[in-house]
């Protein structure tokens, strides 16, 4: 039990999974850049996403333990969409795809209105992005890319006819199935590092 659980085990998996994550990074920066590019038709979308986002930030700001409010929420919310995203590319890997883009456009969205108003945008992404980034947005990819290969073994199994190869698929979700429990695992530990940054040093740093 305690190899499902190794870092080992994970690393190994990834390797294995690796064409699927270079596929789940370049979705990331496709929704970056149109989000950069497309920022007037889409402008109106993006921005109830952020205004969303402003009035949970501004009740979070509520109460004597502001860190606090915003670990518990970051945390909870990356984790539990992370493990959610590796499951629900049993649609055909769909949702993971949507997951990517919609992530990468509102990170292109807000760096370019920044920049449209006049505002430091390296200094945003140093001081807002990068310090829990380096470990979040791995993260993200990292799940969205095991929702992608769900997403790929469905459709090979509807398309997957003869015995010798309903046979290796077997095999193949086998080991996939088993490979999500330590991924799922891994992500959580990411994911709750990388909340304990950005609920402290990032958010000390946008405070400054």
């Amino acid at each position: 039990m305690a190899s499902l659980f190794s870092l080992r085990t994970f690393w190994r998996d990834l390797k294995s999974n690796k064409s699927m994550l270079l596929v789940s990074t370049i979705l990331f920066a496709v929704g970056i850049v149109a989000g950069i590019l497309l920022v007037e038709p889409l402008g109106n979308y993006l921005r109830e996403q952020l205004q969303q986002l402003q009035v949970v930030k501004e009740q979070l700001n509520q109460g004597q333990h502001v860190e606090l409010n915003y670990f518990v929420f970051i945390f909870l919310n990356n984790a539990i969409k992370s493990v959610l995203i590796i499951y629900l590319g049993i649609f055909i890997g769909i949702i993971p795809v949507i997951f990517l883009v919609m992530n990468g456009m509102i990170i292109g969205f807000l760096l370019r209105t920044y920049d449209m108003q006049g505002q430091d945008v390296v200094t945003l992404i140093v001081k807002g992005l990068l310090p829990h980034g380096i470990f979040e947005i791995p993260a993200i990819l990292i799940a969205a890319a095991y929702g992608l290969k769900f997403g790929k073994l469905v459709l090979d199994s509807l398309a997957t006819w003869s015995p010798a190869g309903r046979v290796q698929l077997r095999v193949a979700w086998k080991q996939f199935m088993r490979s999500t429990i330590t991924a799922s695992f891994w992500l959580v530990i990411i994911l709750f590092v990388a909340a304990i940054i950005e609920s402290t040093v990032t958010f000390w740093l946008m405070q400054a």
